[in-house]
């Protein structure tokens, strides 16, 4: 098999200079007092925070800062490499040459005898090669369900539940349909508005998030993408009319909605 890869461009040197300072940090004798009292539980958040600001850097077209965010990530993982070297579970080059072993047997059409022409067709040999892995290593799911990580955001979960499920058929057959289904479940909430239980509403605005992921996703739509980019649109616009008012000397708290609304579709024209 031949191997296209620049071994050089890799620098192994400093990959092995990041592990030598993680480990410095982690000493009991002269290390860190922060870094060493932190345990995998502790760094979590930080992983998880970095994964984001990764993403954010890529949508917002940002190639310096994706570089630093890059290295922020690589930290975490070399940080958590570290800790369970200490603990003498594993150490990153365990960790690298499990993942290289990965990509290698998920992909067969490129290092193997497989044919691969379209996107949907490696997902299906993924799909595969991932049962295989799992039916070999004993590790058997009771339900097709059991590895979806909690730890996921809810709708990112929501969407993945959902593509597994419809994996063995447990889906609508038109992305349409999910639209009457959203309606029946906003009629439902508002029955249980009516009831004033908030227990209802809390299960009836779940299932109606529920439905609009699945919507999304049946469409092609990345709906944790989706979101974000509501979110940043939502917060550009209200940033807009909040200068324009505080440009006038006022307070947002004593301007009319009425106002507020007309500056808001204001900032709509502007990306027009």
């Amino acid at each position: 098999m031949q191997n296209s890869h620049n071994k050089e461009a890799t620098s192994p040197a400093a990959i092995q200079d990041l592990i030598d300072v993680m480990a410095r940090l982690r000493s009991p004798d002269n290390g860190c007092p922060w870094d060493i009292v932190q345990t995998f539980e502790t760094i979590a958040p930080y992983t998880i925070e970095e994964a984001y600001e990764v993403a954010d850097a890529i949508r917002q077209n940002d190639m310096k800062g994706l570089r630093e965010e890059l290295g922020d990530l690589l930290l975490q993982v070399v940080y958590h490499a570290r800790m369970a070297e200490e603990q003498g579970l594993f150490n990153f080059n365990d960790v690298a040459s499990d993942i290289t072993a990965k990509m290698i047997s998920r992909h067969p059409h490129v290092f193997g005898d497989h044919d691969a022409q379209t996107p949907s067709d490696v997902n299906v040999l993924w799909d595969a090669q991932k049962d295989a892995e799992k039916l070999k290593s004993g590790k058997v799911k009771d339900s097709i369900l059991d590895d979806v990580p909690l730890a996921l955001p809810a709708i990112m979960r929501a969407q993945k539940i959902q593509k597994r499920a419809g994996r063995v058929g447990f889906e609508w057959d038109n992305a349409t349909d999910v639209l009457t289904k959203l309606e029946e479940e906003i009629e439902e909430t508002r029955v249980a508005i009516g009831n004033k239980n908030m227990n209802e509403i809390h299960d009836e605005i779940g299932d109606m998030m529920f439905c609009v992921v699945n919507f999304g996703r049946m469409l092609g739509v990345d709906c944790e993408e989706s979101l974000r980019d509501t979110n940043a649109k939502f917060e550009r616009r209200f940033k807009g009319l909040e200068a324009e008012i505080k440009a006038d000397g006022r307070r947002l708290e004593d301007t009319p909605l009425a106002e507020m609304e007309a500056l808001w579709n204001k900032q709509k024209l502007k990306e027009k």
